[in-house]
């Protein structure tokens, strides 16, 4: 038996550490779930074309190179409706605007739409087991400029798995209280993505909490 674990990273530094913490701890990758925004553009931005380089997480190492390691390269596209992590690509989830993206989640939440269901991203996590009140503050953190991370897991192994994935992770209560009182009510997919100034503003008030 398997549960499913989300967290929500306000940085993909944040969230790509947590994704090799669960590989080093024996997850394997085709259980795990990645959906960055790419509201600034980082995948194919001006930086990756001047330098050759694509290194979001400032570790001086071309993160494809870091992909490569793990068994993810970078530029690589969701398989289709397998379900399996394939890696990661440049695509479009309604709601949420432009992500880099891989994972078994993300092609059921993509499969969802180009079959004509409704729900995308929150009906993809509520499926797993994820609140709707839950999934609607997750979906919303990406389209702010968050990355989210979901991985399924042996439940026997939960509680281990959940304390790696907590590490750095934003506290979903506390971040669902602060949209409230900012006027938002709930996830919209209709809403236009933020963009890049947007999406770091959003960045600088959290760290500064």
């Amino acid at each position: 038996m398997t549960v499913t674990i989300s967290r929500l990273y306000d940085t993909y530094s944040a969230a790509s550490q947590a994704v090799r913490d669960l590989e080093s701890a024996g997850l394997p990758y085709a259980e795990i779930s990645f959906v960055s925004s790419n509201a600034d553009n980082w995948y194919s931005g001006k930086k990756a074309a001047a330098t050759g380089k694509i290194d979001r997480d400032a570790s001086g190492v071309d993160d494809r190179v870091e992909g490569a390691e793990t068994g993810a390269g970078v530029g690589a596209v969701v398989g289709g409706g397998a379900g399996l992590l394939a890696g990661l690509g440049l695509m479009a989830i309604p709601g949420l605007g432009p992500v880099v993206a891989a994972g078994w989640l993300v092609a059921t939440a993509v499969g969802a739409v180009a079959g004509g269901a409704t729900g995308g991203i929150i009906g993809a996590l509520t499926q797993t087991g994820i609140s709707k009140e839950d999934a609607e503050i997750y979906a919303e953190g990406v389209r702010r400029g968050g990355t989210l991370v979901t991985a399924r897991v042996p439940d026997k192994d939960h509680s281990r798995y959940e304390s790696i994935m907590n590490r750095s992770a934003v506290n979903i209560r506390d971040r669902g209280t602060a949209y409230r009182k900012s006027g938002w009510s709930r996830f919209d997919p209709s809403a236009s993505p933020y963009s890049a100034e947007q999406a770091r503003k959003e960045r600088e008030m959290y760290s500064r909490l």
